[in-house]
């Protein structure tokens, strides 16, 4: 594996999760993983073994000298490219999310080159490598150009975690990463075409994945491809659709450290419980017969928040309105949001709203609700839905991406629905979908038990999902 973030040792977003996940359990089926990442400031070096070797790798017209450090955890081996390019920052792709740091297309090219120099003078024979995301998209291309028989079959797989964080950069500045031109290293219409990291990648790599089938098959289309959908429609035999898994230990109800109450898909009562516990700390009224609903998410135009809030009275006041339900909503995130998401809590009392993040109030509002909304507008896989099902609480969702692969609609297939799905993304769309939601609410709770039972046990594991990377890994040959 090479990427520009891993948990536990750095982390900006879900790329650093799937990441620490999947090569654990990887390795946890016998495979020989390891992990190539910069070693930014912000780790702790010392608790990294030095490893006795150093490469050198041209940038900018000169050699640039790489060290490396070493750590091994839960049987998968973690490398650190040691550089100043990464020691001396406080950030991973800038010093905040919204100033990314300028020579940031040096910055990775140096990682990509520094893997393929690692891989090499440790002779380490390996049979796939695996890039995620922009910040490797060049190694693909330099593994297919290389005239070094080393790599002469060594596959090369390119996972897209969120199409729209593409890394582009001016043309000129590919001239800086001392890398041959080629046209397919650049994307856009002809006057203004500009390096593109993650279109090198998808152009020359051996193999295509993505983190939903659902969201495989959305990207070779327009509206979901961002400017990279006639690429990924030519290599559509190559491209697959691998939901993410999410961490079995961390999100478990039976024995999350962050509940009071625990509770199993055969003993709800925790849940009960953890609901009366969250109505009470977010002065709710403490009712078991009120459907509870629940958000947990950045407030962003790609969440639906736009369309919660947009019209007057707007869906989020009219479903409160209309509905005796109850909901929670924790986030942070676009300044307008926060205020508008304030003001209506202001007008109804059975609504919270908490403009913070928390991961254990997180894990008891997810523990405690009846439902989960997620109205997207795009979601590559999503979690808070796979989060939602571990713990018995209904998604309603729209189907999208990883959402619409992970939830069954109950109106669709009562015998094995898990959730709501809906399509239209509109302030009427999102109000349908929560009252379609509490009409099954109303059919009591025997009918609901056995609905939170179904999503309990739908497999979430990393596992299941490690089990599919090893079947795309073993197909399909090396690209000539």
């Amino acid at each position: 594996m090479v990427s520009s973030e891993s948990v536990p040792y750095s982390k900006s977003g879900g790329l650093a999760d799937v990441v620490g996940a999947l090569s654990t359990a990887l390795a946890a089926l016998g495979d020989d993983v390891r992990v190539i990442l910069p070693l930014y400031g912000s780790i702790d070096a010392t608790l990294l073994k030095k490893l006795d070797v150093t490469v050198s790798v041209t940038l900018q017209g000169k050699r640039e000298e790489v060290a490396f450090r070493e750590a091994t955890l839960d049987a998968v081996v973690y490398y650190f490219v040691d550089h100043r390019f990464y020691t001396g920052r406080s950030g991973i792709y800038g010093d905040t999310s919204h100033a990314p740091y300028d020579d940031n297309l040096v910055r990775y090219t140096l990682l990509n080159k520094a893997a393929m120099e690692l891989v090499k003078v440790l002779d380490w024979k390996i049979d796939v490598m695996h890039c995620h995301d922009w910040t490797t998209g060049f190694l693909p291309y330099l593994m297919k150009t290389s005239d070094d028989p080393f790599w002469s079959s060594v596959k090369s797989v390119m996972t897209i975690h969120n199409l729209a964080y593409q890394g582009e950069f001016s043309r000129l500045d590919l001239l800086c990463c001392d890398i041959v031109p080629e046209a397919r290293l650049f994307g856009g219409p002809t006057p203004s075409k500009r390096t593109n990291m993650l279109k090198s990648g998808l152009e020359f790599a051996d193999l295509l994945s993505t983190v939903s089938p659902t969201y495989a098959k959305e990207i070779q289309g327009a509206e979901y491809g961002c400017g990279l959908d006639a690429l990924l429609r030519a290599r559509a035999g190559d491209l697959v659709g691998i939901i993410n898994g999410i961490d079995y230990e961390e999100w478990n109800p039976q024995t999350d450290t962050f509940l009071t109450h625990h509770f199993s898909a055969g003993d709800l009562g925790g849940k009960a419980r953890t609901k009366a516990q969250i109505q009470e700390y977010f002065a709710l009224t403490v009712d078991p017969s009120i459907p509870l609903f629940s958000m947990i998410s950045r407030l962003a135009s790609q969440k639906g928040f736009v369309e919660l809030l947009e019209g007057s009275p707007s869906a989020l006041d009219r479903m409160l309105d209309l509905h005796p339900m109850q909901m929670i909503i924790i986030g942070t995130g676009d300044a307008d949001i926060e205020r508008a998401l304030s003001a209506v809590g202001k007008r109804h009392p059975n609504l919270s709203v908490n403009i913070l993040f928390s991961n254990k109030l997180a894990h008891l509002v997810e523990a405690g609700s009846d439902f989960f909304l997620m109205p997207s507008r795009y979601e590559p896989c999503g979690l808070n839905q796979l989060y939602s099902l571990r713990y018995g609480t209904l998604p309603v969702a729209r189907r999208t991406g990883g959402l619409n692969d992970s939830i069954i609609d109950l109106d669709e297939d009562g015998e094995r629905g898990t959730g709501i799905l809906f399509d239209q993304l509109t302030g009427h769309g999102i109000l349908d979908a929560v009252g379609r939601a509490i009409a099954w609410w109303d059919k009591g709770e025997t009918s609901i038990g056995e609905i939170r039972q179904r999503a309990m046990r739908w497999d979430s594991s990393w596992r299941h999902s490690a089990t599919l990377y090893r079947e795309l890994y073993a197909s399909g040959k090396r690209r000539v």
